[in-house]
């Protein structure tokens, strides 16, 4: 048995979030929706792509936004970061740069829903 990969990261999102997810994970952040199955798509949530993986965001009743888990979003380089970051400042969104891993560039926000997000330079 060989592990290969990730293809997808599910992330918990409340009832009637689509519109704002769909506006930060797209509009800002620049993610492909992928539509999903006729058979899922009535469960709601929203499904975006992440290079060649998936991140989806699945409605959960008894939702509580993520604080600690989280998915890290790589973007290419330096430029990309700021770029990114100065998107999610544009949009109202909170930048929190961390350099607590010597090398490594990145900064933690929250989606419109609370769930935190983390985005790193390659």
């Amino acid at each position: 048995m060989t592990v290969m990969g990730f293809h997808h990261m599910q992330v918990a999102c409340p009832a009637g979030s689509e519109d704002v997810l769909r506006a930060f994970y797209t509009g800002v952040l620049g993610l492909p929706e992928i539509e999903k199955p006729a058979a899922l798509a009535v469960r709601g949530g929203c499904w975006f792509g992440v290079g060649g993986q998936q991140l989806h965001l699945g409605v959960e009743q008894d939702f509580r936004p993520a604080r600690k888990a989280h998915p890290c979003l790589l973007v290419d380089g330096h430029d990309s970061l700021d770029e990114v970051a100065a998107a999610v400042s544009a949009a109202g969104g909170e930048v929190r740069w961390d350099d607590q891993i010597p090398g490594i560039r990145r900064f933690h926000t929250d989606d419109p829903v609370g769930n935190r997000i983390e985005i790193q330079s390659a």
